[in-house]
Formats: C-alpha cells, structure tokens, sequence
C-alpha cells in the first residue's frame, strides 16, 4: 500500500483557519462559476437525460479523498442543479488501483471520474492514455495555473494531458519544541530550519546533538525509512530516468539517501516505527520520537493521532531541502456515457478555488500555483502547530521542488526499498548493504527482470 492511500484513509485535522473556511466558502461559489469550463453540451438539453432525469457523474477515489469531505460535490451541485454527483471509495489504493485497470483494459465498470495516485499516475499516462479524454483540451482548463512539473506528470508523450493534479506534497519538518528545548537545542521555527538548512547531512547532525543531550529514551525521528523518502524525494533523478528506465539501482542519489537513512538506524536515532501502523500513530501520542519529515497533508495526521495533548508543542520548520510526498490526478475514461459533464466535472473540482477551499478544511495543498496566491492559502496558520504560518512554509517548499521524472512503478519501488529494505535495517539491526542487495532483487522480482 502506498504511504498516499494510508493517508487518505486516516481522519482529517480541523480546519487550517477559521478565517480561510469563510473565505473559501465565498470564493467557492464564486470562482466556481469564473472556472466552469465551457464543455460542449451533449444532444439533450439543460443536462438532462432524454428521459428528463438529472445526469448523474459517478466518482471513484481510494480512501478520505477529500473532495467529498471537502463539500465539493455538495457546492458543485448547487451550482448545476441538472447534475447529481456520486462517490464510491475503496480504502485501499493496493486494491482500488488493479481494479481500476481491470476496468479501463475491458472498458466497462469504470466511473465517469477517476482517481489517480501519484505512484501509478506514469503507468496510466503510458499504457492507459488512449482510453482516457484530452482534459488539456477543454475549454477552461488552464495549464499555465498549474505547478509544471505536476501537468507534465499527467502529460503523455503525445501531448494529451489526461490527468488533472487534485493536489502536492510539499516537504516540511515537523517538530516537538519541549522535546527540543529539554535538548538544548532552539524552539523557534526559523531558528531550527537553519539548524539542517541545505543539507540532509545537516539533520543528521542535528539528530546526533539530540541524542547526546537528550537523558530519556526520546528518539530523534520515528524512522530511517521515512528519512530515506524525504531525501529522496528532495532529488532531481530519483527511481527512473527521462526515458523511463528504472535506474534505482545505479543513481547514486539513491544509495546517498540509503547510507543516510542506514546511520539514523545504526546510531539508535530513530524511534525504529514502521510509519502507519498502530505503533506510529501511538508513537505521536506518547511523544516517542522528536521529529518526522512532513509533506503538508500529514499535519491533520499528526494533529488527530498526538491529540489534544500535542496541541502546541508540535510545529513545523522548513525541510533541508524541497521535495514532494504525495498528490493524485483526475482522469476521464472515454468510455463514460457522459464525458462532457465529467470533464466539466474534473476541471471544476482542479480549479485553483476549489484547490485552495480542500487545503483550508482538509490539508491537501493545491497543485496549482495559483491558489498559492489566494490568501486563505498564502496566508494561512495552523494553530495546533503553534501558529505556525503553513501557508507560507508550504509554498515556498512547493516553488523549490525538483522536476524529477515518475516512473510506472514508482509506488512499488518505494515500498519495496522500504518495506523489504531499510526497515530490516532500522528494526531488525541488518547489514545495510546485505538489505540494499535483498531490496534491489525484490524489486527485480516484482517487476518481473
């Protein structure tokens, strides 16, 4: 299972502010309207079925995808009083996502909208295109209102972009300041993000003064797979190349991020958790741990599973280095009765409005750049984290995150290095080179090399 499905599964934070729900409950139905794209109608008029009836757009998502919780289909359909919109979820995308490419190869069980995770989002754009609409072609849909890097993920060689990014997940630190301070190390955010600015090397250092400060059993970070990611994550070049061929084993950007991870476990500096599970959601309630690497959408997580006793002694710093954790497409199978009104659908529910009113009651931030700008977003203070201006934190983690190449099995590649990996060398004390080996001949296995 993808670390993005486990996400999606877990419950929502509590609004970023009170202020950007107001906001955004305005400027929902306001910009929602300035958005729709103009989808040529179908035969019928008013949108309705031959028979009178409403239309009714089915959407499939895996997991709390957010759009629903978010009330987008409530609003959308105020709106479009001829379209009903209705939601499926399967919990988990290691299930929601063989089936979805059962039904796009057979053309038949599919809904009118699709969620895509971004760990299969290449694999889609590259074998599924074809049965998918042109959502670059509909009026309306602007590319240049989307972060680039995340139109050219949903972009074919062809040049039909059949994704449309819902969201990102832009890199911070989230950090305990009453475990820190017991450290002697700094509290205040600007204070710590320089203490490992530029380098994850840095943190690394960081987490050695930690431990040696430190007289109780608090570890550092909760795991080395999890500093592994976020590494990663923060490279140009990570599990493929520009041409699609898996190079894991060979970018030396990886090993780095390998040998790093492999020192937090081997120097006892992580709280040795296999992250979502039982045992890290507990370990965020009992303060087992110091720091997480922390993509925007893990801040309600956190907030839900440390509960109203981490209130005010978590915050969040800047990340030695950009990178991005997570984010989902849209995408329209062309065998839907109604593509127009799903297209139309998909457009509106990307739009940098409604982008912006999910970040506000939900912690996804907005792959489009410009909701970056709307000041329920640019603006925005999460109060649980102290204050801590996320917004501001967030889109400049956003504007710094390498254009890295996503390859057709990405999310099994990172759970494979992971799970077969370095959580044998965080939790089980194995050679770091012998679970290098024994994680590089897992994924060749799974691939089927």
């Amino acid at each position: 299972m993808s670390r993005r499905t486990r996400r999606r599964s877990g419950p929502a934070g509590r609004p970023v502010t009170a202020l950007a729900l107001a906001l955004l409950l305005a400027a929902g139905l306001t910009a929602g309207c300035a958005t729709d794209p103009p989808v040529p109608r179908p035969a019928w008029a008013g949108g309705m079925e031959p028979e009178g009836r409403p239309v009714t757009l089915t959407v499939g998502v895996f997991g709390s995808f957010g759009l629903k919780e978010a009330g987008l289909y409530d609003t959308y359909m105020r709106l479009h009083p001829d379209v009903a919109v209705r939601q499926t979820s399967v919990e988990r995308n290691e299930n929601y996502y063989p089936q979805l490419i059962t039904h796009l190869v057979t053309g038949s069980g599919l809904a009118d909208v699709q969620a895509v995770e971004i760990g299969n989002i290449a694999e889609v754009v590259g074998t599924q295109g074809h049965r998918l609409v042109d959502l670059g072609a509909v009026p309306g849909v602007d590319r240049r209102a989307f972060l680039p890097w995340k139109w050219a993920q949903g972009t074919g060689r062809d040049g039909r972009t059949v994704g449309l990014g819902t969201d990102i997940g832009p890199q911070a630190v989230c950090y305990r300041k009453d475990l820190f301070a017991r450290a002697g190390l700094p509290t205040g955010r600007e204070a710590v993000g320089r203490l490992w600015a530029g380098d994850w090397r840095r943190f690394l250092a960081v987490g050695r003064r930690f431990a040696g400060r430190t007289p109780d059993r608090v570890a550092f970070t909760d795991s080395a797979s999890g500093v592994m990611a976020a590494v990663i994550s923060s490279g140009p070049l990570r599990f493929y190349d520009g041409r699609g061929a898996l190079v894991v084993g060979t970018n030396p950007a990886v090993r780095e991020a390998w040998d790093l991870a492999a020192a937090f476990a081997r120097e006892g500096l992580t709280a040795r958790l296999q992250q979502f599970t039982p045992g890290w959601d507990q370990g965020f309630a009992n303060g087992t741990f110091a720091t997480v690497a922390c993509p925007a959408w893990m801040l309600g997580y956190i907030q839900d599973k440390a509960g109203p006793a981490g209130e005010g002694r978590w915050d969040v710093a800047a990340a030695p280095r950009p990178g991005n954790w997570g984010g989902s497409f849209l995408v329209v199978p062309r065998t839907g009765r109604h593509r127009a009104e799903a297209a139309r659908l998909a457009a509106w529910l990307t739009a940098p409005a409604q982008q912006a009113r999910v970040f506000a009651l939900r912690g996804s931030f907005p792959s489009t750049s410009a909701a970056h700008a709307v000041p329920a977003v640019a603006s925005a203070r999460h109060p649980y984290f102290g204050d801590a201006p996320v917004g501001a934190i967030f889109t400049a983690a956003a504007r710094g995150v390498p254009t890295a190449p996503v390859g057709p099995k990405e999310g099994l590649v990172a759970q494979h290095l992971s799970d077969v990996g370095m959580l044998q060398v965080d939790q089980a004390g194995r050679d770091p080179d012998e679970a290098w080996a024994a994680a590089l001949r897992s994924i060749d296995n799974a691939l089927d090399r």
